[in-house]
């Protein structure tokens, strides 16, 4: 004997429905998420330099990479230039906030830097100049940054820092620290900040090495422990090539585990020229 089926109730059917149209709309939510980032992804790389400047002396490279789990993308930067009189300008930096707009804005950023650098030269007047051009645009979005500026006569590394966080230098005696350079503010809080300068004269060879805190810092990693452990990776490899040492550093996200995207950039030099103009003695 056939055992008889008893109709469903309507609040069953009621049910099987309404999970058939949250299944749909997550499957659509994940689908616009996933072209959000994708967008966002696409803007970051084309955004990013494809070369960087160097000179004899000098060789420079640089990493980025996404957040693994592919939300928290947008907001890291690097960049390198020539400035008008010569010197050759870096910046790194990280806007608050994620996605297509961290993107755009992060775009925005670089871009505004180097039009600053076309009329000054000193780091922290470039810093605050840009900073005062974000806070009149009234976005509610920062970004912390750090702008460079090297003087292939003098041999001087200029820098400052507007909270982001420190570099990393090495030397070829096998010294190395974290740079807790003074700075200012992030970009885009707070109109006329002051943003100090370190100057370093590079009488040995070495590496000068920023990055972003996707690279160090991570839920279960704090920030410290992840700058220690650059350092580390950064005072094993003063001597290594720049592109490599750049891969060598980033390899330090995975240990964060890689919520957040990272960018690292890398100026490996040499010891200064002697003579009046270099930076020797």
């Amino acid at each position: 004997m056939t055992p008889r089926r008893l109709p469903r109730s309507a609040s069953a059917d009621d049910l099987l429905t309404t999970l058939g149209l949250l299944t749909a709309q997550a499957r659509q939510g994940a689908e616009e998420q996933r072209a959000r980032v994708d967008l966002a992804e696409a803007l970051q790389r084309e955004m990013l330099p494809e070369t960087l400047p160097s000179l004899p002396g000098l060789r420079t490279a640089a990493r980025y990479a996404p957040a693994r789990d592919g939300l928290d993308i947008g907001g890291d930067w690097y960049d390198g230039f020539v400035m008008p009189d010569g010197s050759l300008g870096f910046s790194i930096g990280d806007v608050q906030g994620h996605d297509v707009e961290a993107a755009a804005f992060m775009g925005q950023i670089r871009i505004g830097l180097r039009a600053v650098a076309l009329a000054a030269t000193d780091p922290g007047e470039v810093l605050g100049r840009a900073n005062d051009l974000l806070v009149s645009v009234g976005r509610d979005l920062f970004a912390t940054c750090t702008f460079l500026r090297f003087d292939p006569t003098t041999w001087v590394l200029e820098s400052a820092r507007a909270g982001h966080v420190p570099a990393v230098w090495g030397t070829a005696d096998g010294w190395c620290e974290a740079a807790q350079d003074p700075g200012g503010l992030p970009l885009g809080i707070e109109p006329g900040e002051a943003y100090p300068v370190t100057t370093r004269r590079l009488t040995q060879g070495g590496a000068f090495v920023l990055l972003t805190d996707g690279v160090i810092e991570g839920p279960a990693v704090p920030i410290e422990a992840g700058l220690a452990r650059v350092t580390r990776v950064v005072a094993a490899g003063t001597g290594a090539d720049a592109d490599v040492l750049a891969a060598e550093v980033m390899k330090a996200a995975e240990f964060t585990g890689h919520t957040d995207d990272a960018a690292v950039l890398v100026l490996c030099h040499d010891a200064a020229p002697a003579g009046p103009e270099g930076g020797a003695g």
